[in-house]
């Protein structure tokens, strides 16, 4: 079966979707983007993705497309044509079409909506969770509101790339001080020696990634120790356990790190435990 695409109104055949030339998510990066897992067809998170393309939106003043209702209509129609049971939904949102210029354009520009939907192999995913999966260190060269989820993301794609050369399925990115801020597309995390676990504060630094806040009211409500403060490379050589998460991966236990292990090489009990009770405790849509 074909895939559609959702394009500015139109539910379209995948090869056939198409944005225009002077779109400014093409020109500028100047866009924003939510990708939702979908589970038994049903979005995942979907009430915290909404509010954080909301924040996106307000903090590069670009207008809303449509209303909420009828936003949810879309990107629910576009899991249904792509008969999408179990992968992920991604959504688009650009400040618009006009004459190339670093401005904005004119009052009234309309914003660009673009929706996709795609099936992942959960079976291929509970794999590689069961093995854990390497990564490496890169410095962080973004800017300096990563807090906003742009499409502007060519400094992940450098450090994803390098991961990859490297045998990696994942880069976390490190600031001058040596200090991990966060992964190329997840949320980076550390269990300490002494069973703490811990993940980088919010800030401008780091995304506020939305299974990171649903694993941090899964960690509360077991009761288990927990911070939120900044950590260093070497740390993260010297943990217990480590791992990712992000909406397309969840819970991924990591097992080595600049090809130190970590723990004993294998993913954790507190780390599977994580990733077996996410959806206990994530929301399930409608």
């Amino acid at each position: 079966m074909s895939r559609i695409a959702y394009v500015n109104g139109r539910y379209v055949p995948h090869g056939q979707a198409k944005v225009a030339v002077e779109d400014r998510g093409y020109q500028f990066a100047d866009g924003v983007y939510e990708v939702c897992e979908v589970r038994g067809g049903r979005m995942i998170d979907e009430t915290r993705h909404m509010a954080r393309l909301d924040r996106s939106l307000k903090e590069l003043r670009i207008a809303r497309p449509m209303s909420p209702r009828a936003l949810a209509v879309v990107m629910r129609e576009t899991i249904r044509r792509n008969r999408v049971r179990d992968g992920i939904v991604y959504l688009q949102v650009t400040r618009g079409v006009a004459k190339r210029d670093f401005p904005f354009p004119a009052e009234g520009t309309r914003p660009s909506v673009v929706v996709t939907a795609r099936s992942n192999n959960l079976d291929r995913l509970e794999q590689v969770a069961a093995e854990g999966i390497a990564v490496v260190t890169v410095p962080d060269i973004r800017w300096k509101r990563v807090d906003i989820k742009s499409v502007a993301l060519l400094p992940n794609v450098l450090a994803k790339q390098i991961a990859r050369e490297q045998g990696a399925r994942e880069a976390w990115l490190v600031d001058a001080k040596g200090r991990i801020t966060e992964g190329g597309s997840s949320s980076a995390w550390i269990i300490s020696r002494d069973g703490k676990l811990i993940t980088h504060p919010l800030g401008e630094d780091i995304l506020p990634g939305i299974t990171r806040s649903v694993v941090i009211d899964m960690i509360k409500a077991q009761g288990l120790p927990f911070e939120e403060r900044i950590f260093t490379v070497e740390e993260a050589y010297q943990a217990r356990e480590a791992f990712i998460t992000s909406a397309s991966q969840v819970v991924l236990p990591v097992v080595r790190v600049d090809g130190h292990p970590i723990g004993n090489g294998a993913p954790g009990w507190i780390t599977t435990s994580l990733r077996r009770d996410y959806h206990r405790y994530a929301e399930i849509a409608v």
